[in-house]
């Protein structure tokens, strides 16, 4: 038997890519054999070889169109208007809290265990806009608790900011675009993010940081109106009012460990701006 050789993994390597795919929703192994993906043409040339060949009436059957249906609310209040009313009612991080887990117009909520706030100290200078919540995050009722967020921990402290200091000086505050875990830990869809930027808006309102650090595509998208986090990373923006610098999210760095390098660069220049600004 002809054995192929694994791509070369260290153990925090391995260990990041099974725990991706177990954030991607993968529960189990699909398969009586496993398959080696550096193969794959060949192993699908031999799978199809050995399938019994269609029946001529199948043949000539064409394949059906997938419709993708999005739900329609013909009544009703309008989810957005809703969003808005309540986050402007809003009067404090609690009371926003509250208006948070009382929307019921978003379909996320129905499918979660938590509704994921936020985390740090409310009074830092620097706020973390993320995505979503992923499994550990609606499990624990925090944001960036897994191992993504080990390391975002590990990133800002080496610039001298924690979540855990009532030292606002020494401190950053961190949320999310969305609350509640997208199935499956899909991407947040503009529908979704659109229901939710009101509180946000409000939440960014409420906190009044002097800087923003936009995590990933999802929170670009919320507070820019852009996407391409490759191509917005590093660069100021004003998001809210607010200068905000796009970082790429840690999730990203744990696949791409040569990106490291670049986050480096941003936080250095985080800790820049932060110094430039009179507290």
């Amino acid at each position: 038997m002809e054995h192929h050789a694994a791509p070369d993994l260290d153990a925090d390597a391995a260990l990041a890519a099974l725990e991706w795919l177990v954030e991607l929703g993968v529960t189990e192994a699909v398969g009586d054999a496993p398959v080696n993906s550096y193969d794959l043409p060949d192993t699908l040339a031999r799978m199809r070889a050995a399938e019994p060949a269609p029946e001529p009436a199948a043949q000539a059957r064409p394949a059906p169109e997938l419709a993708v249906v999005r739900p329609q609310r013909e009544e009703g209040p309008d989810p957005v208007a809703v969003a808005r009313a309540a986050a402007e009612r809003a009067r404090s991080l609690d009371d926003l809290r509250e208006a948070i887990t009382a929307y019921d117009l978003c379909e996320l909520k129905k499918g979660a265990k938590s509704t994921v706030f936020a985390d740090g100290n409310p009074k830092a200078r620097v706020m973390i806009i993320g995505e979503a919540p992923g499994r550990d995050e609606d499990v624990q009722g925090k944001p960036f608790v897994g191992r993504a967020g080990h390391l975002l921990d590990k990133m800002f402290a080496a610039i001298g900011l924690s979540r855990e200091t009532p030292d606002a000086e020494g401190a950053f505050y961190i949320t999310n675009v969305l609350p509640w875990r997208p199935p499956g830990n899909r991407d947040p869809e503009p529908l979704e993010i659109a229901q939710m930027l009101p509180f946000l808006r409000r939440h960014v309102e409420l906190a009044d940081p002097d800087l923003i650090v936009l995590m990933g595509n999802a929170a670009c998208a919320a507070a820019l109106g852009q996407r391409g986090i490759l191509r917005l990373r590093g660069k100021w923006a004003e998001a809210f009012g607010r200068p905000a610098l796009p970082m790429t999210h840690p999730a990203y760095l744990l696949r791409q460990p040569h990106a490291k390098r670049e986050a480096w660069a941003d936080l250095l220049a985080l800790r820049a701006r932060l110094n430039a600004l009179a507290p």
